[in-house]
């Protein structure tokens, strides 16, 4: 498989010690990867834009409140196409525009060879844009904006030919641009203890059992209480079988948690299951949750049924 091709012509302004700027502008070829882009900024929590005019980039940034002193404010990923003469002139306008108002801003240009994106569009069964009006064939429509982007593509601080590289490369090298974060740390992983008595959950990704486990809940002095009491945390991890359980638990998170990072996986869910959701199993995702932070993972621990323990308390008195 290719290496992208990356190139960072001068910075029109200075890059935030962060990379992280306020306004990126998607733009290049059509097919080569504008949207899939999109996507990518939208996950690492930019305000996203797709196929928007350029005259209206201004307009979309004082909307968004970028940049904005309260906590509604986000960075904005913007993806302009240049289809028409007119459309290249207002986007040159409006970048003047940020720099007048000292937002920082980057260009990514995505490109790809001609042969690869006639084979998109052959593959996709679409119509070029500028074949629509035009009555251009694929080819002619390709030529065409390319002409139009040439200039903009002279301008991009970074620019990147898609021709025989995949999505998830693709996603890869931007968040590699974009985001300071960690392939870790950019992977969302919410740990969930739950009853199985309260049904099993549908939308966990791992799923472990640790009804094996001794169980407080036939400890009178223990039954009322949840895994997040010192007493029931004591009684579950002091013994044998939850030290064997645990090393175990971990080799395999150690395995499985870097595999979804290589794979892409932005979004991990971990349910660890009991009778009742009450005692066990809300000490051991504590303890899961917490080895992954360890490990340098962006985790969220809850709790689906703990609450449910109160409910059944005073529905037997």
């Amino acid at each position: 498989m290719a290496e992208e091709t990356i190139k960072q012509e001068t910075q029109s302004v200075p890059i935030p010690e962060d990379n992280e700027p306020n306004v990126v502008i998607i733009t290049g070829m059509s097919g080569a990867g504008r949207t899939e882009a999109v996507h990518t900024f939208e996950d690492l929590g930019y305000f996203c834009i797709d196929n928007l005019p350029p005259e209206l980039i201004m307009s979309i940034v004082s909307l968004a409140n970028i940049p904005g002193q309260n906590e509604g404010s986000r960075k904005l990923a913007i993806a302009c196409p240049i289809r028409t003469q007119y459309y290249y002139d207002q986007l040159v306008k409006e970048l003047a525009n940020l720099d007048a108002a000292g937002l920082s801003y980057r260009i990514v240009f995505l490109d790809s060879k001609d042969d690869a994106l006639i084979a998109r569009y052959k593959a996709s069964r679409r119509l070029h844009p500028l074949s629509m009006d035009n009555h251009l064939s694929i080819a002619q429509a390709i030529a065409r904006e390319r002409e139009l982007n040439k200039d903009l593509k002279k301008m991009a601080d970074f620019y990147i030919d898609t021709s025989e590289i995949s999505t998830k490369i693709l996603r890869d090298r931007l968040r590699e641009l974009y985001s300071s974060e960690t392939k870790r740390e950019g992977m969302s992983v919410v740990v969930y203890s739950f009853g199985f008595k309260h049904g099993a959950p549908v939308d966990a990704d791992i799923v472990i059992d640790v009804r094996f486990l001794p169980n407080p809940f036939y400890i009178p002095e223990m039954r009322p209480l949840t895994g997040l009491d010192e007493p029931v945390h004591d009684f579950v991890m002091y013994n044998s079988e939850t030290e064997s359980f645990l090393a175990a638990w971990k080799n395999l998170l150690d395995v499985v948690m870097p595999g979804y990072v290589a794979e892409g996986k932005r979004h991990v869910a971990i349910g660890v299951g009991c009778t009742g959701g009450q005692h066990r199993s809300v000490v051991l995702a504590e303890q899961t949750a917490n080895y992954l932070k360890d490990e340098g993972y962006n985790v969220t621990a809850y709790h689906r049924d703990i609450a449910l323990a109160d409910t059944e308390k005073v529905a037997t008195k």
